[in-house]
């Protein structure tokens, strides 16, 4: 099915999922951490190892598990059907992206290690053609849309991130009202994003009514020794509740952002909202890949887990 969701560009994210679509898949810095807001408003397997789900619960101060993919299946399988929609589309998110998001398990599929691998590559075997004529790159991209929305809680995934110019990996959620009342309107939560020519920093900002595409509530995580996210996994999660919401890296939070920092503009976050995990290629904001990225590159991610804030 094909769920054509909008992603802005960190400078700008424009919109698109149709009606059918959504109907149908219906604070501080700290351990190495550098946070930097830019708000201008003011391993674990639970399947297998149920403890480390609640471990994790506990010191992330949250309460039930009450949604979670720990990607433990065969080598090769495709995403869970019961729990993720595949999104197939040449269209670039709103964003001139390069990448024609396939159902092919070479760019979307469990490693058998525990992990969800979303594959970046060069070239185009089935001969997609793409909103700027024959497609450069395939991807992958998988949303929970009609399958797993909600309202507030703890929203986590422990992921590695790829690397390189024009990659853009992404951990992000949309309003279920999408089809409805339209981006921005519906609301846009960016739990991770990461341009791969910058490999030390990671980004977390809200879209919204009055505050979307290239003007968003935003801020970023820098590394101060200059580590590369990609190096390894890191843990990426949002704290929501009704009138805040706080961005962590591995446990550490580093912005919270409330309605007093819409710049008087209308606070969304008030709805369910689903999932989304994709690597774009090129667009707006990253620029093309250039002779110094290597392909394939890959976004391995061990599970994503959401839990009630007790």
């Amino acid at each position: 099915m094909n769920t054509e969701t909008p992603r802005k560009s960190r400078r700008r994210r424009g919109p698109l999922i149709s009606a059918a679509a959504v109907a149908c898949a219906a604070a501080t810095a700290a351990a190495g951490l550098i946070a930097l807001n830019t708000s201008d408003g003011g391993a674990g397997t639970a399947e297998a190892a149920p403890a480390a789900a609640g471990n994790a619960a506990k010191a992330a101060g949250a309460g039930a598990l009450i949604w979670r993919d720990e990607f433990n299946r065969p080598a090769g399988t495709a995403p869970d059907g019961g729990k993720w929609n595949v999104e197939v589309n040449g269209d670039g998110g709103g964003n001139g992206e390069l990448q024609y998001y396939t159902n092919r398990r070479d760019n979307l599929a469990h490693d058998g290690n525990g992990n969800m691998v979303i594959t970046a590559r060069k070239g185009n075997p089935g001969d997609y053609q793409c909103h700027y004529g024959y497609c450069q790159y395939t991807s992958g991209r998988m949303n929970t849309a009609g399958k797993f929305e909600h309202a507030y809680g703890r929203f986590e995934a422990r992921i590695q991130i790829p690397i390189g110019q024009g990659i853009w990996p992404a951990f992000w959620m949309l309003g279920n009202d999408l089809g409805q009342v339209g981006w921005p309107n519906s609301g846009e939560i960016d739990i991770m994003e990461n341009i791969g020519s910058q490999p030390a920093d990671v980004h977390g900002s809200l879209h919204g009514p009055g505050y979307s595409g290239g003007n968003p509530i935003t801020g970023s995580y820098y590394h101060p020794q200059g580590w590369a996210f990609a190096d390894t996994f890191h843990t990426f999660a949002v704290e929501w509740s009704p009138n805040s919401i706080t961005w962590f890296v591995d446990g550490n939070a580093y912005q919270t952002f409330t309605p007093a920092d819409t710049r008087g503009n209308p606070w969304v976050y008030d709805h369910p909202f689903f999932m989304i995990l994709n690597v774009a290629v090129g667009g707006s904001w990253p620029g093309a890949p250039d002779a110094s990225t290597q392909f394939p590159q890959q976004m391995k991610v061990d599970y994503v887990r959401v839990y009630d804030l007790g």
